[in-house]
């Protein structure tokens, strides 16, 4: 685990390939299993992942916004198997700088190093910053979505 002004990283052993992990990081409509936050409700609108440039809408809750809202995720990150990211951004707005990046270390067939980062170094927003109240996912949120992942891929 790693922690700074700016973002959080944590990191979990897998025992599945990372083509399995992949396989359920690829697929928005497996986040609201994997959510360790509380905050995402539902798919809105969506594909499996399979390239930068993707968007991806979530249906979210939370205090911070008021209750209900919406956000569009856009995938800035793909590599199969490795690495998939995305900034999110409130429904039709652009991402205003804050980023989820997953990379995957494969340790062999069948065991997988996840390495999750929660990175809002990007937003420069004054009032955004002390509105959200950064970091608004805490590492203990994030380690919970390791082990919802972890649950997810091996069923254990």
């Amino acid at each position: 685990m790693t922690t700074s002004d700016t973002k959080i990283t944590v990191e979990k052993t897998i025992n599945a390939s990372s083509d399995a992990v992949f396989d359920v990081l690829s697929n928005p409509h497996r986040h609201v299993d994997l959510d360790g936050s509380g905050f995402v409700r539902s798919l809105e609108k969506g594909d499996r992942i399979t390239k930068s440039g993707q968007q991806f809408v979530m249906n979210m809750t939370g205090d911070h916004m008021g209750g209900e809202y919406q956000v569009d995720n856009h995938v800035t990150g793909f590599d199969p198997n490795h690495l998939i990211a995305w900034k999110t951004a409130p429904r039709g707005t652009e991402p205003p700088g804050w980023e989820w990046l997953w990379e995957l270390e494969s340790q062999g067939s069948d065991s997988t190093l996840v390495r999750q980062t929660y990175d809002w170094s990007g937003v420069t927003d004054q009032d955004l910053l002390t509105k959200i109240g950064f970091p608004l996912v805490k590492q203990e949120q994030l380690e919970d979505t390791l082990n919802r992942l972890d649950q997810a891929v091996t069923g254990s």
